[in-house]
């Protein structure tokens, strides 16, 4: 499989709509329990978005990243294609190809390991600008069998061209043949002695064989707590929502869009409940964000380990509400009648924010510009390393003569990565 494809799900209906091009469709359809990590890496990637072809490779934080982030590379295209530059590689990622120390480039990944498969697909970004999906297996450094499942996905400096290229891939090694064979006689024993209890109950609550008169959204007895109730009983109440539209999320918007609703009554509740707020974030061990509050509340309500992208999107979702200065008990009603539901309400909300944002300073000029004005350093007073060499940047003088007006810090990666292209 080269290409990351999947089938429509009524969950993902929520999602941002993925931009449509020739690699890529949308996630696969999996459930929430079930969501693989290339799908949030996708989901992650496709929130860089916003209304540019590409994300901003600025915007990117691989060490940052608990989820995937030990299981992707960054790959550096600026030098060129042939051999691009390793400039970042996660832990578990680096162990399993047995990699120690510095790395450079592509080619100087050691063979039969991981990362030696990406040169199958990462070309492939640069033909169709869009992320690529891929799974195989091979026999890795160490003889043992590998299925691997990953994600290449292009980032830009400036945001009209791929300068670089971010993947998540993991792996698990395969049972060995005479293994295999030995489960498999044990599992068809067990079957043939203990056959599984067949249930009468349909798979899905709406499929076929359901009865259809079975409300299977019944959110009977989800009752409003009174004005002076305690804070933690309007939270029990968002938690027992969050929880239904997790059981159907796969079947109905409206489950969902009323657990955000209570969600956001917990949030305007809290605001009469300071201390009582603060001593429930700290029992559930959740750090309150300044720049993003309803982000804690999102947490409290669905938890804190729930899909990091849809923390960020029902986040907004509640920011809108208190915007708009909607009452208790209207949201969810607010949700449904909203054009495109929720995912329309969030894209709407974010670019109403990036309209009122600032300009974007451009880095690379505003770097640029430094140098050109920046103060000549004696080249005596230049650290070297063991060899004598030194990475500096230099300025054409009016006479014609080259003065020196930075320098890397002595032993940088950057500093030994740019060596190593000098010397190419």
């Amino acid at each position: 499989m080269d290409i990351l494809r999947g089938h429509d799900v009524a969950n993902d209906q929520d999602d941002f709509e993925y931009p449509g091009d020739a690699a890529i469709d949308r996630p696969l359809a999996v459930g929430y329990e079930e969501r693989s990590m290339q799908v949030r890496a996708y989901n992650y990637w496709a929130s860089l978005l916003g209304d540019r072809a590409l994300p901003l490779i600025e915007d990117l934080s691989p060490d940052q990243m608990d989820d995937f982030g030990p299981y992707s590379v960054l790959l550096d295209f600026t030098a060129g294609i042939e051999n691009p530059a390793i400039v970042y590689l996660g832990t578990a990622l680096r162990e399993e190809c047995e990699i120690e120390g510095p790395i450079g480039h592509i080619a100087d990944v050691p063979a039969r390991s991981l990362l030696s498969r990406l040169t199958d697909h990462y070309l492939q970004i640069i033909a169709n600008a869009a992320p690529i999906g891929f799974e195989a297996e091979f026999i890795n450094q160490r003889g043992r069998e590998i299925l691997y499942r990953g994600i290449l996905m292009p980032f830009s400096a400036q945001g009209d061209s791929i300068d670089f290229v971010f993947g998540v891939i993991n792996w698990k090694e395969m049972a060995s043949h005479a293994l295999s064979v030995a489960i498999e006689r044990e599992v068809d024993t067990n079957l043939l002695h203990n056959p599984p209890a067949r249930s009468d109950a349909p798979i899905w609550a709406d499929g076929p064989g359901a009865d259809e008169d079975d409300d299977v959204l019944d959110l009977a007895g989800m009752e409003m707590p009174t004005e002076d109730a305690p804070l933690a009983d309007w939270l029990a109440l968002a938690r027992e929502g969050a929880e239904k539209a997790r059981t159907s999320e796969a079947r109905s918007h409206a489950a969902l869009y009323r657990a955000i609703g209570l969600a956001y009554d917990f949030a305007l509740v809290t605001r009469r409940s300071a201390e009582e707020y603060a001593e429930l974030l700290e029992d559930y061990g959740i750090k309150a964000q300044a720049r993003s509050p309803m982000t804690a509340v999102i947490k409290l309500v669905f938890g804190a380990t729930y899909d990091k992208t849809r923390i960020t999107e029902y986040a907004t979702a509640l920011d809108h509400a208190a915007t708009a200065s909607l009452p208790v008990g209207s949201f969810a009603a607010y949700l449904a009648g909203y054009d495109g539901g929720l995912k329309a309400l969030v894209r709407d909300e974010r670019a109403a924010r990036r309209a009122d944002m600032p300009a974007r300073p451009d880095k690379r000029q505003t770097a640029r510009d430094t140098m050109k004005c920046a103060t000549a350093l004696d080249p005596l007073a230049v650290a070297t390393d063991n060899d004598g060499l030194a990475v500096v940047v230099a300025r054409r003088e009016a006479d014609g003569t080259l003065a020196i007006v930075g320098a890397l810090p002595e032993g940088s990666d950057l500093g030994q990565r740019v060596i190593l292209a000098a010397a190419d």
